[in-house]
C-alpha cells in the first residue's frame, strides 16, 4: 500500500503531520497530485470550534494535477490542471432552487465535508468536482481562486451593482473583497482592519480609504465619507460578532449588509430599529459555485486579477503545524499557502 504525507488534526494535538495511506481510485473517482493548498479561515475556525473529528484532513483551496481516472470517468482526463469544488446532487430542494452550492443531498467535498482534504499529497475526488485550470494560471492563483470566488458570492448575495461600499475585515476574503469589488465598479470602496500591513496591502488592491478601528472612530469616519448616507454595501468579513452592529449603523437606507464571515458566537444587534427604519437588506452568504470560481480563473487568465498578491507565507507541509501555532492562530499571517508537490 502507497504511503503519502498528510497534516491530520488531532483532538489531543491538534495538527501533526503523519504517514498515511494515500487514495486509490475507483471506477467513478479521480486522483488528484496536489500542487498548492491555502489555509482558510474556516480552517482555523473549525479547528478552534472543537467539533473536528479526530483524524480529520483539512484543506479546500487546492490545485494539483489529475493522475489517475476511474474507468467511467469521461469529463476528467490524465494531466488536467484542476482546482476542486464541491459536487452537487442535482435533485434536492436546493439544488432544484439553483442553489447548488448549499445542496442538501448527495454533496461530495473535501476538507469540510464527507472526504478527506487537501493538506495532502494526493486526493480523491469525483469528475463533477473538478474544475479545469485555464492556460496561463499558475497553481498558486489557481489555488485561491476559491477564495476569491467567496468574495464574489458574497458581493453577489449583497444584491448591489455599484455604489460606496464598506468592508469590514482585511483578512484574505476581505482583501479578496476589496480587489473584486474595483475590478466590479464600486466606488469608493472604504476597508476598515486594525492591522496595519493589512491596510497597506488593502491599499495596494484597491481600496480608496483605510480605516483603523482601533484608533478611528469607524462610525463617524464612515458617515463623514459618504456625506451622512452611510455605505450602499458593506461585507462584513472580520469575523468579529459586534461588527455586525457596526455594519447595520453605517448601512444606507435601502443598503445590504452581507455577513461574508463565519461566526459561531451569538450576535447582539444593539439598535434593531436600525432594520425597521432604514429597510435594510441583512443577509449571509456561504461558500461559491463552479461558476463564479471559472470567473476568478478566467480574470486571472486575463491578468485583472493576481491573487498571489495576498500570500504572506509559503510554506511546506511539514512546516504546516509549527506555523498554524505561530503564524495563523495570532492572526499574523494573511494568507499562508502550502506548497505541497509539483507547481505548475
Amino acid at each position: 500500500m502507497a504511503l503519502m504525507k498528510a497534516v491530520v488534526y488531532r483532538k489531543k494535538a491538534g495538527l501533526i503531520l503523519e504517514e498515511i495511506p494515500a487514495p486509490e481510485v475507483d471506477d467513478d473517482s479521480v486522483i488528484v497530485r496536489v500542487a498548492d493548498t491555502g489555509f482558510c479561515g474556516s480552517d482555523h475556525s473549525l479547528i478552534e470550534s472543537g467539533f473536528l473529528s479526530d483524524g480529520t484532513i483539512l484543506g479546500h483551496e487546492t490545485s494539483g494535477v489529475v493522475v489517475a481516472t476511474g474507468k467511467n470517468v469521461t469529463t476528467v482526463h490524465e494531466g488536467m490542471k484542476t482546482i476542486v469544488r464541491p459536487t452537487f446532487c442535482g435533485k434536492c430542494r436546493e439544488c432544484l432552487l439553483g442553489m447548488t452550492h448549499l445542496c442538501g443531498g448527495a454533496r461530495r467535498s473535501i476538507g469540510i465535508g464527507d472526504l478527506p482534504g487537501a493538506f495532502a499529497e494526493y486526493i480523491k475526488i469525483y469528475p463533477q468536482m473538478a474544475i479545469e485550470v485555464p492556460a496561463g494560471v499558475d497553481s498558486q492563483n489557481a489555488a485561491l481562486a476559491e477564495p476569491f470566488a467567496a468574495a464574489l458570492h458574497g458581493i453577489r448575495v449583497a444584491g448591489t451593482k455599484e455604489g460606496s461600499v464598506l468592508v469590514i475585515g482585511g483578512g484574505a476574503i476581505g482583501l479578496a473583497a476589496v480587489k473584486i469589488l474595483g475590478i466590479l465598479g464600486y466606488k469608493p470602496i472604504v476597508l476598515s482592519e486594525p492591522v496595519k500591513e493589512k491596510r497597506e496591502l488593502g491599499k495596494k488592491l484597491g481600496a480608496d480609504f483605510l480605516l483603523d478601528p482601533q484608533l478611528d472612530n469607524v462610525i463617524t469616519r464612515g458617515r463623514e465619507l459618504t456625506g451622512g448616507i452611510g455605505f450602499e454595501t458593506i461585507l462584513e468579513c472580520s469575523g468579529v460578532p459586534d461588527n455586525i452592529s457596526v455594519a447595520l449603523e453605517l448601512a444606507a437606507k435601502g443598503g445590504s449588509v452581507c455577513m461574508i464571515s463565519i461566526i459561531f458566537k451569538s450576535i447582539t444587534i444593539t439598535q434593531p430599529l436600525n432594520m425597521n427604519f432604514k429597510e435594510i437588506r441583512f443577509t449571509g452568504s456561504y461558500s461559491n459555485t463552479h461558476e463564479e470560481n471559472r470567473i476568478c480563473l478566467q480574470w486571472m487568465a486575463e491578468k485583472k486579477m493576481d491573487a498571489r498578491s495576498i500570500i504572506s507565507d509559503t510554506i511546506t507541509l511539514d512546516e504546516l503545524p509549527f506555523v498554524y501555532r505561530e503564524r495563523i492562530q495570532s492572526g499574523k499571517a494573511v494568507k499562508v499557502m502550502v506548497a505541497i508537490g509539483d507547481e505548475f
